[in-house]
């Protein structure tokens, strides 16, 4: 067998691992986009030109489409704030921390407007959005749903707004 031939299929498990161990979504991607570029020229060499067109077409393009769309929609926190409070400067600043205590985990922060308070905290419990920043008595509430987003926010805003965990009750303590 040539040489080169086995330095091609050496690449198929050298980059799995690699896709593996990535951390970031969208370089994953382009990982999944080599591997299955690597796998087509395999397919080509070894006589298959009907898998590696397929492999090419379906097993690269697509699933990539797919998992960008995913990846895309997935990482991003919805946030719900009071219309009142959209041009306040602590808002601002809060905003600012928020985005930049996310950054190292890829997420995105949609800003979801409610009129009200109450509209706000219903929103939270039925889980139309993830957290919520709100002025109570001359300082900023954020209050989350999401243990995880708690643990990532709480050493970044401790001196800008008050961070409450707002556990909600699962579906089996709501059904019993």
């Amino acid at each position: 067998m040539d040489s080169w031939l086995i330095a091609v299929t050496a690449l198929l498990p050298l980059t799995a691992l690699m896709l593996v161990f990535q951390a970031n979504p969208y370089h994953a991607l382009v990982i999944r986009g080599i591997i299955g570029a690597v796998a087509a020229l395999l397919y080509a060499i070894l006589g298959a030109a009907d898998v590696a067109l397929t492999e090419s077409l379906v097993g690269t393009m697509l699933s990539i489409m797919l998992y960008a769309v995913a990846v895309r929609s997935s990482l991003v926190l919805r946030l719900g704030i009071l219309a009142s409070s959209l041009s306040t400067d602590s808002l601002d600043h809060l905003l600012k921390a928020i985005r930049d205590a996310l950054a190292p985990y890829h997420l995105r922060v949609e800003l979801i407007i409610y009129p009200t308070f109450e509209q706000l905290q219903i929103a939270l419990r039925d889980r139309e959005i993830h957290a919520l920043c709100a002025e109570e008595k001359a300082q900023l509430l954020t209050m989350t749903r999401v243990p995880r987003l708690y643990t990532i926010l709480k050493p970044h805003l401790t001196t800008l707004t008050e961070l409450v965990y707002y556990p909600l009750p699962s579906e089996e303590d709501s059904a019993a």
